[in-house]
């Protein structure tokens, strides 16, 4: 029987609408915070973390990092350096993406200096960095910058386990979704870490994926055409995974599915990627099923559907409007992805633990405790081995009697 105790902790940043953080719960961490600037992804962290039992030591912060000291959230959290187990985060991916201008460390909203202080004042057993592959492909691009993290890294007494492109249909998520993930650890537990990409599991298409939501819409609908629509819908859509989903930016325009050629690519599944479709409540106060149904280049897809193509369950619920909600979906980080390598960290973890290996700093502490318990005994022996030496009797009657005589 598989253990579902919560043993190990973790803290992260960046936390988006929580793909992450979702991941590396069901691979058994156990959250004490996640952290978020904005304010429709802290939204969503929170209806879904608070009042759930099952994270219920976790604290949901919206803060902004470039202003955050470490010391201040260590504190926060109650926490000694050396008691956490994880600190993971999924930092800004624009400095680094080829769909923007790649200017790496000299762009604003790099954060990997900022992670980095949080790994020198918290001191976790491993840091997990995700990343677009922009990142580490091509390799020569951000190389230099790249090799100065992982000095930082070694500095502080970490060593990278990997540093890999992790393909996310790869673990059971119907999209093409290449990630740059970042392992490393204290030294200590490299040993009991597998230096290997996390084990590929069975691919699952779109039409597996969507087939029971894509159903239900068609069944909510009185038309004729419904189930002749549905029935060619999952032919095409079972041909294979999805290409990427796009997030977009909150400067330009509604959510689509991507740019022209992943248009073409949705076209391909029989999907429409020119927008995406309102839920079954608006879609009929709207009156927009012959839009978000019928169309010719096939149904759009509604938020939670495009949720499903990340990697995130059903019943994982997005805050704010539509717009706003698929761009969170469309910038999250496939849980499935993470709960791979999260689970490889809690079995280097465990590892280390079963062969006596316990957090960074140990023998100091120890050795400071055994150096001061080691004291207070020199003290006690000393105390009880010292020759008893009686206090010098009274004798000034002795003296004022022999002067009077």
């Amino acid at each position: 029987m598989t253990s579902t105790k919560r043993e190990f902790t973790s803290v992260e940043i960046c936390a988006g609408a929580g793909g992450q953080a979702l991941g590396l719960h069901n691979a058994l961490f156990r959250h004490l915070a996640l952290i978020e600037i904005d304010p429709n992804a802290v939204a969503t962290l929170r209806k879904n973390v608070e009042g759930n039992a099952e994270w219920e030591d976790c604290k949901v912060k919206q803060a902004d990092l470039t202003q955050l000291k470490p010391l201040d959230l260590r504190l926060e959290l109650g926490l000694e350096a050396g008691d956490l187990d994880l600190l993971a985060g999924g930092v800004p991916c624009p400095p680094f993406s080829i769909a923007g201008k790649q200017l790496g460390r000299d762009d604003e909203r790099d954060l990997f200096p900022t992670m980095l202080d949080l790994v020198e004042e918290l001191e976790p057993k491993a840091v997990m960095i995700e990343n677009v592959r922009g990142l580490l492909e091509p390799k020569e691009k951000f190389q230099g910058y790249r090799e100065e993290l992982l000095e930082r890294l070694e500095s502080m007494g970490y060593e990278k386990c990997y540093w890999e492109v992790l393909e996310a249909k790869n673990y059971g998520v119907p999209q093409l979704r290449p990630r740059a993930i970042l392992v490393a650890m204290k030294k200590a537990y490299i040993p009991f870490f597998a230096i290997t990409k996390p084990e590929i599991r069975p691919l699952v298409t779109v039409g597996e994926a969507l087939k029971k939501t894509m159903k239900k819409r068609y069944d909510g609908v009185d038309d004729p055409r419904a189930d002749d629509m549905f029935q060619k819908w999952l032919r095409q859509a079972s041909k294979g995974v999805a290409p990427t989903l796009v997030g977009g930016s909150k400067k330009h325009g509604g959510a689509d599915l991507g740019p022209t050629r992943a248009k073409k690519a949705w076209a391909a599944l029989g999907v429409c990627g020119l927008g995406v479709a309102n839920d079954s409540t608006e879609m009929e106060r709207l009156e927009s099923q012959d839009r978000d149904l019928f169309a010719k280049a096939g149904p759009k897809l509604t938020v939670t559907q495009a949720a499903i193509i990340q990697g995130f369950p059903e019943t994982w619920k997005f805050s704010g409007k539509k717009t706003a909600a698929y761009r969170q979906v469309g910038n999250a980080f496939p849980p499935p992805v993470a709960q791979a390598v999260g689970e490889q960290i809690i079995a280097a973890l465990k590892a280390a633990r079963e062969a006596g290996v316990v957090a960074p700093g140990w023998e100091e502490r120890v050795l400071a405790g055994e150096r001061e318990r080691d004291s207070e005994l020199l003290f006690k022996l000393a105390d009880l081995s010292a020759p008893v030496i009686p206090e010098p009797a009274d004798r000034s009657s002795d003296r004022e009697g022999a002067a009077v005589g």
